[in-house]
This record gives C-alpha cells, sequence and structure tokens, in this order.
C-alpha cells in the first residue's frame, strides 16, 4: 500500500487551504469527517480521492 493513496483536500472561498495524505483509507476519512464537523459551512470543498485509482471517495458538500 502507497503511503500517501488518501488524499484529503480542503478548499475553503475557492482556494486549498489543507491537504492531507494516509495509507488507511479507514484513517483518512476520519481526518474526511473531522474537516466536516469543524469546516462544513457554505463555500466549503472537502473532498476524499484514492490517488491509487483517481476516484472520488467521498465530497462535501454530496453532488447529485
Amino acid at each position: 500500500m502507497h503511503p500517501d493513496r488518501y488524499h484529503v483536500t480542503l478548499v475553503l472561498a475557492g482556494r486549498p487551504a489543507l491537504h492531507g495524505w494516509w495509507g488507511s483509507e479507514p484513517i483518512a476519512r476520519a481526518q474526511f469527517t473531522g474537516l466536516v464537523g469543524r469546516y462544513g459551512q457554505p463555500g466549503t470543498r472537502i473532498t476524499l480521492v484514492d490517488e491509487e485509482t483517481g476516484a472520488t471517495l467521498t465530497e462535501w458538500p454530496e453532488t447529485s
């Protein structure tokens, strides 16, 4: 497993504010959830991407 496979990004008002990389999906998901709890407000975008596959695993706010 790649040590920085899971990438979480926080964008505030259209500007990148925070990036984090983890080798464990459960840890990356916990970090994602923490960011939503702390920064989840209008104008915020938070994503969790599997850098190995390129797939977006989850995002806030959710898009339909």
